[in-house]
């Protein structure tokens, strides 16, 4: 009997295979929307951001930059728009029934919170701060009907980073800092299981004699999606990732920031929850039932520099290259409690590349206008994309203001525009051995809206 219909094979609890189109707002499933400034400058100047909270995440050395304690919350709307046109076969190559999934995507809120202290006294050149943010993650869905069930459905990811970083101003014009990661991962994912292809073409106990002949037959009880069940998967983890930073002011022009964040090792566990039609639970028995699981998942490492140059005491253009290793989801293996492979399933994804510039332009002591742009590789490839991640290059478009209502307290507002090339399914095979084949469609929206209070 194959054991196909119980690998969840698109599981990928390592959250990739979960990050399906839901929020296409960074390459695979990354998410740098911690800061509503950086989200109106295309993300450029992250890491040499002067009145922006967020470095407490993205360059912990940057917080010399900070003069008072502030707190900063940002939220962040992501918006997909996506649509998939194909279709394909099951395992014995009878087309599959189904509509195009709907939108997948919804609108999701990201929050993020961080406060900056700079110390006095003795520790006059020490700065501490926290941070709360969501660096990787999404939520998509499909209708449990569309021709691509078997790959997924729902695909529920999310991770809570807790930062605690601190930076020593070395001189007046370089500092250096680091941090350390608490991160935790939730991840839920469901597909359809097509059982009865998987018995029509096995013999398994009360199935004598079966044959691909019998999924042809009308009058045959197991025939190719009449029997489907569902899987949800599901997985949790806490670990630990540290980061580090530094910051240059060459002249009182310019300043260059570089950071690095570690990869975090965690090994998710949780269940494998299957749901079975009464007659292939009579003829399956056990194989059907619940199970324990874990999956290794590494999340990647990533490394920025960023340059501003001002020109002006009212104006200035940042510039940002991140790379993400990407390397570490070559493959994800989910094991069963005790120690067998649920599944296997190869990524094969590539180290990627950010590139983005951006402006910032103060109107008057009260409004700040900016704007960017940016260019975000996909780690997918089209040999192994699948429905979960049908990721693909991006070309990003931003705008945003701060409003500066005193002294102490600041507002910002921002809008990115994401536009997805086409991603091609090249025949995805899901763990039914259906093939899936097709192109989506895609782009998003992203509003933000942020305050600072300084004190």
């Amino acid at each position: 009997m194959h054991n196909g219909f119980m690998r969840v094979t698109a599981l990928a609890l390592g959250i990739a295979g979960a990050l399906a189109m839901g929020n296409a707002h960074a390459s695979g499933f990354q998410i740098r929307e911690n800061s509503v400034k950086n989200l109106g400058r295309a993300n450029s100047g992250t890491a040499v951001a002067k009145h922006d909270a967020s470095v407490v995440s993205n360059n912990p050395a940057a917080m010399v930059n900070f003069d008072r304690s502030a707190v900063q919350v940002d939220m962040t709307d992501i918006n997909l728009d996506a649509s998939f046109t194909g279709g394909g076969t099951t395992a014995i190559g009878t087309p599959l029934s189904g509509g195009n999934g709907g939108d997948p995507g919804s609108a999701t809120l990201v929050p993020a919170i961080s406060a900056v202290f700079p110390l006095s006294g003795a520790f006059d050149k020490v700065t501490v701060g926290v941070s709360v943010d969501a660096p990787f993650g999404l939520k998509t869905e499909y209708d449990p009907q569309w021709v691509g069930r078997y790959n997924a459905i729902k695909s529920d990811v999310k991770t809570v980073d807790l930062n605690l970083s601190s930076a020593i101003a070395v001189t007046d014009r370089f500092s250096i800092g680091a941090g350390l990661i608490l991160q935790r991962a939730d991840v839920t994912l469901t597909n359809a299981i097509d059982y009865g292809t998987a018995i029509c073409t096995a013999s398994v106990p009360g199935n004598l004699g079966a044959s691909v002949a019998n999924c042809l037959n009308p009058a045959y009880p197991f025939r190719p999606q009449a029997n489907d069940g569902n899987v949800e998967v599901s997985g949790k983890d806490t670990s630990l990732g540290w980061r580090i930073g530094l910051q240059w002011k060459p002249t009182d022009h310019l300043t260059i920031g570089a950071s690095h964040r570690s990869e975090i090792d965690h090994n998710l566990t949780g269940k494998a929850d299957f749901t079975a039609p009464s007659a292939v639970a009579a003829v399956l028995g056990p194989r059907v039932a619940d199970q324990s699981i874990n999956a290794p998942l590494t999340t990647p490492s990533v490394s920025t520099i960023s340059v501003e140059y001002d020109f002006n005491d009212a104006f200035r253009l940042m510039a940002d290259y991140q790379a993400t290793d990407w390397h570490s989801l070559q493959s994800v293996k989910i094991f069963t409690g005790g120690g067998g492979v649920l599944g296997n399933e190869p990524f094969q994804w590539k180290d990627t590349s950010f590139y983005s510039l951006g402006g910032e332009w103060d109107l008057s002591p009260a409004w700040t206008l900016r704007a960017g742009i940016a260019k975000d590789e996909s780690p997918t490839n089209d040999t192994y994309r699948t429905p979960r991640l049908p990721d693909k290059n991006r070309k990003i478009f931003s705008l945003g203001a701060t409003w500066n209502v005193s002294d102490a307290i600041s507002v910002d507002a921002a809008y990115m525009r994401i536009n997805v090339d086409d991603p091609t399914i090249n025949g995805a095979t899901s763990s039914s051995g259906s093939h899936l084949t097709g192109t989506f469609k895609a782009h998003a929206d992203l509003f933000g809206v942020a305050a600072q209070f300084k004190f």
